[in-house]
């Protein structure tokens, strides 16, 4: 994150700690349900420290969930098993006005920042602790709809029908994004990121505005505050918004999705800085050759600037965990 350029890049995975190792599943067990895990402290540090004990990844982020925030906002949350989360929408000005001050998100959200100080505690010291968020974008689209979806179609129509209230929730997530991860960089986190899963549906002036403008506001302020502190972004699915996002948003690293190529990456996005990325998920459950190839191939791509190996997106719950080792045996025995 210092933009060096390293002989054996750094590696951690996106949702590395989850549901395809089985001490996750047992202390998710003991929780009783994952809202509950995520605001338990001792529980949630468990469940961060478990694949660094595992794999002796390089970084560890924070185990919680990017919908925290609108709950902390106001909005009824919760997990419907087999199908995701569900919230309480906002989809009015009443509704818009309704959500609480951007100051009270620290009341619900502060077992999160006590995660984080169990963390820089337990971690050993060489691992970085990675605290994050999700950017305003993606995090408004199930505030809008209730729920994931396919498109984002429910987020797309009020910012088409109803601009003046779809920018004042950007404006109030963008708000409250500020303080949660400006409180876990207080709590001691090394290194945040923002998370828009959803940036790649944003098209034309619609990304500039709701997914760069957002992220160079939190990104400016954080370092304001924090000065020297690294910033992740993971504009998922830019493709071309890949290019420039890093100069645009003053982000430390660009993650990328699989969607690009890392020879591609390594020409257009790599020229402005470190990037993170980008094996396909896949790779995880199927393993055998083709992992190890591509794991050496993307290293390859990325040998000439600084870079984190990672996944192009969340790990899934099928994946085989020796997989993951073989990776990591891979990446560590890839000597550029």
């Amino acid at each position: 994150m210092a933009g060096e350029r390293l002989p054996t890049p750094p590696i951690w995975m996106m949702r590395q700690a989850g549901r395809y190792l089985p001490e996750y599943r047992a202390t998710r067990a003991q929780a009783g349900d994952f809202l509950s895990l995520c605001y338990n402290p001792e529980l949630a540090a468990e469940v961060t420290l478990q694949p660094i004990r595992r794999f002796g990844f390089d970084a560890a982020i924070l185990f919680a969930d990017i919908l925290l925030v609108p709950q902390a906002l106001g909005l009824d949350l919760w997990f419907v098993t087999g199908e995701g989360p569900r919230l309480s929408t906002v989809t009015t000005p009443d509704g818009l006005s309704a959500l609480k001050p951007v100051g009270a998100i620290h009341d619900t959200l502060s077992p999160i920042y006590d995660t984080v100080r169990i963390l820089r505690r337990e971690l050993p010291p060489e691992t970085t602790l990675i605290g994050f968020a999700g950017a305003p974008w993606t995090v408004a689209t199930y505030m809008i709809a209730g729920q994931g979806t396919k498109d984002q179609a429910p987020a797309h129509a009020l910012k088409d029908g109803d601009r003046a209230t779809f920018a004042g929730l950007i404006e109030r997530v963008t708000e409250a994004t500020i303080e949660y991860l400006s409180a876990q960089i207080d709590a001691g986190a090394e290194v945040v990121k923002l998370f828009d899963s959803w940036a790649g549906s944003l098209k034309g002036p619609d990304f500039q505005d709701f997914a760069v403008e957002p992220a160079r506001r939190i990104i400016a302020e954080l370092k304001s505050r924090h000065p020297g502190i690294p910033v992740i972004a993971f504009p998922r699915e830019a493709g071309p918004g890949y290019v420039g996002f890093a100069r645009a948003t003053g982000a430390d690293c660009v993650a990328l999705d699989n969607s690009v190529s890392a020879e591609w990456a390594a020409q257009n996005v790599q020229r402005d800085g470190c990037v993170q990325g980008n094996l396909a998920p896949g790779h995880m459950v199927t393993g055998g050759q083709d992992l190890v190839d591509e794991t050496r191939r993307i290293v390859a791509a990325f040998s000439g600037g600084p870079h984190i190996f990672n996944l192009g997106h969340g790990i899934t719950p099928d994946a085989d965990p020796d997989n993951v080792a073989l990776m990591v045996e891979t990446v560590r025995s890839s000597r550029a």
